[in-house]
């Protein structure tokens, strides 16, 4: 396979999966071609040669039987993918049945590119597939989803150059009984030189600190020093997107806090937002104390909200940048406000998404399972 058609494929491909590729160059070269190739343009991708292996790797039982999973003691790891040479994961599809009623929280994923010593995803299950509070909740996005029967999928493209290893680690106290998993993968050549790796990274404040200024008011924040970070990191890249769980410690509307997004000046945010529920595509408090309506769609969604504006309420909310993923040349830090001006003490859950052009990057030590759990935890 050419050198051109590999580099084309791939930017094709990287591209219908949300990383931004740049168009094919045999899309280009159609483009002077004129008679047949001109005509040609209007086909789709999957009518046209396509010049990879299609491969997976699952659960299946070896013996032929049926018994199509892994059981992961508690306590215990199990390897859920390893693959040699170049590559992409297209699709991941997980299901689990488990004894403990939180093992979305307790299910640790992780994953290594081409032998790095630190993963470049970690997170709890849940975290990853945008169950951020531990609860199954039916949904459908363009990069993940849960579907009825309790199913978890990921259409994030995840490639690597030389090898690939993914792990599932139980560290909740009681035992999973079925792991099941079917992880869909390429096997190519080569990979262009500009592709760029995957990441995942898990982060939690339970709760957040209130800001206050001397007389009670909420100072100003034009520095975002305070606010909840969903990722920091240096190198070269471009951010894909969040997903987010909150807890409320005390009544009323836990958003108005904006979005600052720091690209490569870590003194100053370039970019500013108008207030989490904008961020996260609605608006108006979601609806309000008793108007709140749960949403879904590709980019965006609230897919979870319990109990709005009262102690205890939930929201599981995802925001994907696909149509502009924001891109960094050497530094990244994604973060928001807990309320305006971070004037709020609720608990946040968070899981990040980005490419980058290292496989490694920070890795904040992850939280003790027990406090990874969701809970009020009054102001």
């Amino acid at each position: 396979m050419s050198e051109y058609k590999r580099r084309g494929f791939f930017k094709g491909a990287l591209a219908a999966f949300g990383v931004g590729a740049a168009a094919a160059p045999e899309a280009a070269a159609q483009q002077g071609a004129g008679g047949g190739a001109q005509a040609a343009r209007f086909l789709p991708n999957y009518c046209r040669t396509l010049n990879y292996k299609s491969l997976k790797q699952s659960s299946f039982d070896p013996t032929g039987g049926n018994s199509d999973r892994w059981p992961i003691p508690a306590g215990k790891s199990i390897e859920i993918f390893n693959q040699k040479g170049p590559g992409m994961i297209s699709h991941i599809w997980f299901t689990i049945a488990a004894q403990g009623p939180l093992h979305l929280k307790e299910l640790v994923l992780r994953a290594w590119w081409d032998g790095s010593d630190k993963p470049s995803i970690e997170a709890p299950i849940g975290d990853f597939f945008g169950l951020n509070l531990g609860d199954y909740v039916l949904y459908e996005s363009e990069y993940l989803a849960c579907s009825p029967g309790r199913s978890l999928n990921c259409y994030f493209a995840m490639p690597y150059r030389s090898s690939a290893k993914m792990t599932v680690t139980n560290e909740g106290s009681r035992d999973v009984g079925s792991f099941y998993s079917n992880i869909d993968f390429l096997s190519v050549d080569a990979l262009p030189a500009d592709t760029l790796y995957f990441h995942a990274q898990y982060r939690q404040v339970t709760p957040h600190v209130a800001i206050k200024g001397p007389d009670g008011s909420t100072p100003n924040n034009q520095d975002g020093k305070h606010n909840h970070v969903y990722c920091e990191t240096h190198g070269r890249g471009h951010l894909m997107g969040v997903t987010l769980g909150v807890v409320q410690n005390s009544e009323a509307w836990m958003g108005e806090g904006d979005d600052m997004i720091f690209v490569d000046d870590e003194t100053k945010p370039l970019i500013i937002g108008t207030g989490s529920e904008d961020y996260f595509l609605g608006s108006w408090n979601f609806g309000g104390r008793d108007g709140a309506k749960a949403f879904g769609y590709h980019m965006y969604g609230a897919p979870l909200i319990q109990s709005p504006e009262r102690v205890g309420g939930r929201y599981c909310c995802y925001r994907f940048h696909g149509d502009n993923p924001v891109t960094f040349t050497r530094y990244l830090k994604h973060t928001m406000e807990h309320g305006h001006g971070n004037n709020r003490a609720d608990c946040y859950y968070s899981c990040c998404f980005w490419y980058q052009d290292k496989p490694t990057t920070e890795v904040p030590a992850l939280a003790p399972v027990k406090d990874r759990l969701p809970r009020v935890i009054p102001a």
